[in-house]
């Protein structure tokens, strides 16, 4: 494949084909996040990606069940390109089961819902969303280019259309400051759009980022694993569902992984397990494992 950069996606599509169909990231503005910081935004032409398709197709062959297609926010190219995209992977991999993007409130409210259920019948399946926090003054400070209500409103619209959401929850990017607000304003907008999958990441701070220079200055107090633990406890107490919620990251220090609201007190029963272990058992991530 004809990669450019370093090629980012979620732990879950660790067995799909990699088609990269956007380079960089065009909001590139959170705080916390180095991924895209250096590559300059661009969309690959639907010629390009086509030819990259079927080259994964003359080298892998027809049976390929999953595919993503790199890098961040492709949700945000034109729909006819799109469609074009996807009726071709289908072509090209008749098994197909699985075609999937990243996309943010911010990217995802420039369609409407007739264009997400045109995806939807095109064979999109599922869109990863960064939310980070359901906390405004949170999102306010990170920059990441919508308010909780967009999210709000956004995911109940990619839901109406039969699209899975997969919701990313960034533990302790609110600091010690508003790690209460950032659990509890988390968990209600969580519950107003019920996405088919919550995941957490705990926020570990990335060496050339903004965030990094205020918790290397003091701006940003980093939360301890037991701070981060007692976030999360709080966060998923406040929980209604129905949706998955997954622990599916090596940042993480609690391996709860279940159904909300069935498995609920099992979840927190786990962190008050962790919250008696001695802190100085808990390794805290460094970025350059990011």
């Amino acid at each position: 494949m004809r990669y450019e950069g370093t090629v980012y996606r979620p732990p879950s599509e660790a067995e799909s084909l990699l088609i990269q169909a956007t380079i960089g990231c065009p909001h590139n503005d959170c705080t916390f996040c180095g991924m895209y910081r250096n590559t300059k935004f661009r969309i690959r032409s639907v010629a390009d990606i086509k030819e990259d398709l079927l080259m994964a197709r003359d080298f892998h062959g027809n049976k390929v069940r999953s595919i993503f297609f790199p890098d961040g926010n492709t949700i945000l190219m034109k729909t006819d390109q799109l469609l074009e995209i996807l009726h071709y992977a289908r072509e090209m991999f008749p098994y197909l089961k699985r075609m999937t993007v990243y996309g943010s409130a911010k990217f995802m409210k420039l369609k409407k819902l007739s264009e997400f259920r045109l995806l939807k019948e095109a064979g999109l399946t599922r869109i990863h969303s960064g939310m980070e926090s359901g906390d405004d003054e949170v999102l306010r400070r990170i920059k990441k280019g919508f308010t909780a209500a967009e999210m709000i409103e956004e995911g109940l619209k990619v839901r109406e259309a039969g699209l899975e959401l997969s919701e990313y929850i960034l533990l302790g990017i609110g600091g010690r400051e508003r790690t209460q607000e950032h659990a509890l304003e988390s968990a209600r907008v969580l519950n107003a759009f019920t996405p088919d999958f919550v995941r957490f990441r705990t926020y570990v701070p990335w060496k050339g980022t903004p965030l990094y220079e205020d918790y290397q200055q003091g701006r940003f107090q980093l939360l301890s694993p037991y701070e981060v633990l007692r976030e999360t406890r709080l966060l998923i107490a406040n929980l209604e569902g129905p949706f998955e919620l997954l622990s599916d990251h090596m940042s993480n220090y609690a391996p709860i992984n279940g159904n909300i609201p069935k498995d609920k007190p099992e979840m927190i029963e786990t962190i008050d397990r962790l919250l008696v272990v001695p802190e100085d058992n808990f390794t805290q991530m460094d970025s350059g494992l990011l």
